[in-house]
């Protein structure tokens, strides 16, 4: 099968290229660098739609995966119109270019958890209205409606995909669980005794998967029928809960949790969780990985970044989480 994944440089991209060509799959990746794990890069901004169309004739791909986004919740407070004309204006080009040249390829269409905003009841299920509390939700509910606009306009194959927070090795540590395994990795190459952790609202809680568990989910998904799917565990954990997880990994390192007013996001939402039943049925899948085996296998995969050498970290453009 020949394979097109956006935002293939990306956390979540870069995951599932490996799965796919593992598979057996044929890959070809696009993202701003054109940096692929496995299969062939293309370094292409989706906003480009002329270059996006002619790589869609080239590549001829029979599966796409959408997962390219500016995907930060905080950083689209800081620059709202660059999250939407990034997001939303390559969706549209992506849509465009399937409708027109690939109008058969399956696709999986990487939508948010985000778009559910403060849901009526818990764990939330696909029918749950849209209630967007951010920018980035805002543009993945407008990304997420247009999708499904055009699958029923014409007739395209689209599988939205509604993921909740997904972590692993890989991630950047502007994310809470690979922020705390940073961390935590440096307590430890370094050798201290004691470790202060500082966080927002410790009482918020999510609903965590391991990104291994989200490939899976993904990749079962191209053959379930087209629709909206959840993809979660269906319980959630709090900061204080990841916290005290990481101090029983890395004891006996004493860690000490420190809660920062100024870290605390307006318009939080403080439970969220989802009900991924509806893709269970459809395709078997169910995640494998414990949240206490992710977070540790960060932590080490951390260490061995720390250890290669000075880490920096540049976000991409274009990233998904």
């Amino acid at each position: 099968m020949r394979v097109l994944i956006t935002g293939a440089s990306g956390f979540v991209g870069s995951w599932l290229a490996r799965a796919c060509a593992d598979a057996g799959d044929e890959v070809f990746g696009i993202s701003r660098s054109g940096a692929v794990t496995a299969g062939t890069g293309l370094a292409l901004d989706l906003t480009d739609a002329d270059s996006l169309g002619a790589a869609i004739v080239k590549i001829k791909p029979d599966a796409v995966y959408h997962l390219s986004a500016l995907s930060h919740v905080g950083r689209s407070w800081e620059d709202p119109a660059a999250t939407l004309a990034s997001n939303v204006g390559g969706d549209v080009n992506l849509l465009e270019a399937l409708r027109r040249l690939a109008p058969a390829a399956k696709v999986v269409w990487a939508s948010s958890c985000e778009l559910y905003g403060r849901a009526a009841s818990l764990p939330v299920p696909e029918s749950a209205p849209a209630a967007p509390t951010n920018p980035y939700a805002v543009s993945k509910t407008a990304g997420d409606m247009l999708a499904g606009v055009y699958a029923d306009a014409h007739g395209l194959h689209v599988l939205r995909v509604r993921p909740f927070n997904h972590v692993g090795p890989g991630q950047l540590p502007i994310f809470i669980v690979s922020s705390l395994a940073h961390q935590a990795a440096q307590a430890k190459r370094t050798g201290v005794s004691k470790l202060e952790i500082v966080t927002g609202n410790p009482d918020t809680r999510r609903d965590y998967t391991d990104v291994r568990d989200v490939c899976a989910a993904y990749r079962a998904l191209l053959d379930a029928e087209p629709g909206v799917y959840n993809v979660a565990q269906g319980h959630s954990v709090s900061a204080r809960e990841l916290v005290a997880l990481v101090a029983e990994l890395i004891a006996p390192i004493e860690v000490s949790h420190v809660v920062d007013p100024g870290k605390v996001r307006a318009h939080e939402v403080m439970d969220h969780r989802g009900d991924a039943s509806k893709l269970t049925a459809a395709t078997g899948w169910q995640p494998r990985i414990p949240l206490r085996d992710t977070v540790a296998d960060t932590i080490a995969w951390w260490e061995q970044q720390l250890a290669a050498g000075p880490v920096t970290f540049e976000v991409p453009a274009r990233s998904r989480p």
